[in-house]
């Protein structure tokens, strides 16, 4: 319990300083200072876009629909009653995704680091849509695929989610795109479902038992 618990309050101190505009809103502004001083580089600020693209909704949610084809698939390989689950897991996460960031968005209606004032109808920065949808995409297909896999798989899945989550957070705040806490935040948010969602979801066999209890918690 304790990995939610800490989730959920980092995401509520973090969303009352974004509304009050309070003191921990100086990591924001000394990430950033630090970012910007050491830019620009030939090499980083290439990869900074291109781990910022892995956060949009191409490719992460055709990654994950995929995923969730493939998770069935393996489910029903492992003696499943009900292989079929990760279909609709995988569905219902990639409309979840746009259900949980867009009214945040709107309601807090952050300006990003740029400075820019938010024109009527534009959404805020916080929290990072790319942010959740990298995370919540990646880390919804390995959990469904590590459901079925082997212990060794089960980590390589989770480590491998956990890489583009946090390669998608350092490219947004390195190209600029993203304050340091609308990534937290983000990131937080993620953890809570797939927190709901592993405990949630059945276990197709003790393989699949074994595998999730080292995957994602």
């Amino acid at each position: 319990m304790a990995v939610p618990v800490v989730a959920a309050v980092v995401l509520l101190l973090v969303s009352w300083q974004v509304v009050v505009d309070g003191p921990l809103l100086g990591l924001d502004r000394a990430v950033r200072g630090a970012v910007r001083s050491a830019r620009p580089n030939a090499v980083l600020d290439p990869l900074g876009h291109a781990l910022s693209d892995l956060g949009s909704g191409v490719p992460a949610v055709p990654v994950l629909l995929a995923c969730g084809v493939l998770a069935s698939w393996w489910w029903r390989r492992a003696g499943a009653a009900r292989w079929w689950w990760p279909l609709p897991a995988a569905a219902a996460t990639a409309v979840l995704i746009p259900l949980l960031v867009v009214p945040a968005k709107a309601a807090f209606a952050r300006p990003g680091p740029l400075g820019e004032p938010l024109t009527p109808g534009q959404w805020g920065w916080y929290p990072s849509g790319h942010t959740a949808t990298a995370t919540l995409s990646y880390g919804v297909a390995a959990l469904l695929l590590a459901r079925a896999a082997g212990p060794r798989t089960a980590r390589g899945l989770a480590a491998g989610a956990v890489a583009l989550a946090l390669g998608v957070g350092a490219g947004l705040m390195w190209s600029d795109f993203h304050w340091l806490l609308d990534v937290v935040a983000s990131w937080c948010l993620a953890v809570l479902v797939l927190w709901a969602l592993d405990r949630w979801l059945p276990r197709p066999s003790g393989r699949g038992r074994q595998a999730s209890g080292s995957s994602l918690r």
